[in-house]
């Protein structure tokens, strides 16, 4: 039988676009008379960590030490973003930007099918020199440097958090969605 390696000598640090997974649970039994859709009674609401949290969420569920630095509104879904992952031992280090909301993807769910998905987003207009530095100074404490890019706006200097990562001896394991994997040039794995 094979085991796992002892994840908690590992220490991650996640870069990347932050989401949150909001899920409204409920029962549909007849038609809307304003459109031909489904009525769904919500009966229940479900919050997860979503994109680059999601990453750090599952790391620190192995076991090891994760670390997020992302980009996210001063909102309410930012707060239970936060709140979620201190619960679970996940550091976070979020760039808050007034005026811009966190990214949230909201789904409407009924007898276990997702009848609807609604997303909440604008392309950060962020501060990608103080996003290197937040990088820079937990370097020290971290063994790999996970690049989680959905495409979203948090990482535009892939290349300057690559050559960070690499001149501390730090791995970097990219998660890219889009299709110019040259940005990711140097990266120990793609």
């Amino acid at each position: 039988m094979q085991s796992f390696p002892p994840f908690d000598h590992a220490a991650v640090l996640v870069v990347g676009d932050v989401m949150l997974d909001r899920y409204w649970h409920g029962s549909t039994s007849r038609i809307s008379p304003e459109a031909p859709v489904p009525v769904v009674r919500v009966t229940r609401t479900e919050d997860r960590p979503g994109g680059a949290a999601n990453v750090a969420l599952n790391i620190a569920a192995l076991g090891a030490s994760a670390l997020l630095v992302g980009v996210t509104g001063q909102d309410e879904a930012a707060a239970a973003l936060a709140e979620q992952l201190h619960s679970v031992g996940v550091q976070t280090d979020f760039q808050q930007l007034a005026g811009q909301p966190t990214i949230v993807k909201l789904r409407a769910m009924s007898r276990q099918q997702q009848l609807l998905r609604m997303d909440f987003e604008e392309r950060f207009d962020v501060d990608a020199a103080a996003l290197l530095q937040q990088v820079k100074e937990r370097l020290d404490k971290v063994k790999v440097l996970v690049l989680s890019d959905y495409g979203k706006g948090s990482l535009v200097n892939h290349q300057e958090l690559i050559q960070a990562a690499r001149a501390k001896g730090v791995a970097v394991l990219a998660d890219p969605k889009g299709t110019d994997f040259s940005i990711y040039r140097g990266a120990t794995l793609l």
